[in-house]
C-alpha cells in the first residue's frame, strides 16, 4: 500500500469513528443513540408534573386514565384505557375543556390551533397544535400509548392547553387521514378527557 492509500485509509477511520458504538462494560458493543425526537427545544423550560386525567367513554363512563407531563420539548402523553373499540382512531387536542358524553363530546369545540394553521400532518401550513399521530386498538380494547406533542405546552403562551376555556384530549371512531380540513374526517368523538377546565 503507498502512501497516500495509508493516509486515506487512516483518515477514513478516524471519520468513521462516532458512528461506531462504544462498548459495554462487558465487552459488547452498544447500538449509537437515537436522535432526538420532537422540535425545538425551550431553554429554561421546566420539567413539569406527571397529571392525570380521566377519560370518560360516549356513555360517560371511565375507561382509564391519560397522563400529561410538560417537558422542555413540548407535551409528553401517555394513555392507559380499556374498552376502546378496535382499529385505528384520531387523536387530537380540542380547543375547550369540556367533555359532556350526552352532547357526544362537541363541547370540546374544534381542534386546539394556536396560529390559525391548517389541519394534518400531510398538509402545507399545517399542522394543528392539537393534531397528533392515529393510535391503534387491538382486538383486546386496550390502548397503551405514549406520544410526544412538541405543539403545545401547560406554560403560559398562545400554545398553552392551559388557557382561558381549557383544552381536551379527544379520540375519535376513525382515523385521521391528516389532510381532511378541518378535522381529518375522522369521524364520531367516542372518548374524551378534560386536561385543563376553563377558567372562571
Amino acid at each position: 500500500m503507498n502512501r497516500l492509500a495509508q493516509f486515506l485509509c487512516a483518515a477514513a477511520l478516524v471519520g468513521a469513528g462516532p458512528a461506531f458504538a462504544a462498548p459495554h462494560k462487558d465487552g459488547a458493543h452498544m447500538p449509537p443513540p437515537p436522535p432526538r425526537a420532537g422540535g425545538p427545544m425551550r431553554p429554561g423550560a421546566p420539567l413539569g408534573p406527571v397529571m392525570n386525567f380521566p377519560v370518560i367513554d360516549a356513555a360517560g363512563k371511565t375507561i382509564g386514565t391519560a397522563m400529561l407531563q410538560d417537558t422542555p420539548s413540548g407535551v409528553l402523553v401517555s394513555t392507559d384505557l380499556k374498552g376502546v373499540p378496535a382499529g385505528e382512531h384520531g387523536f387530537h387536542f380540542h380547543e375547550k375543556g369540556m367533555c359532556d358524553a350526552a352532547q357526544k363530546f362537541t363541547t370540546a369545540g374544534a381542534h386546539f390551533a394556536p396560529g390559525k394553521t391548517q389541519h394534518g400532518l400531510l398538509v402545507t401550513g399545517g399542522p394543528h397544535g392539537g393534531d397528533m399521530p392515529n393510535q391503534f386498538v387491538g382486538a383486546d380494547g386496550m390502548l397503551k400509548a405514549q406520544v410526544l406533542n412538541t405543539g403545545v405546552t401547560f406554560a403560559p403562551g398562545p400554545r398553552s392547553l392551559a388557557d382561558a376555556d381549557g383544552s381536551a384530549l379527544v379520540i375519535h371512531a376513525k382515523p385521521d387521514d391528516y389532510k381532511t380540513q378541518p378535522s381529518g374526517d375522522a369521524g364520531d368523538r367516542i372518548a374524551c378527557a378534560v386536561v385543563a377546565a376553563p377558567k372562571k
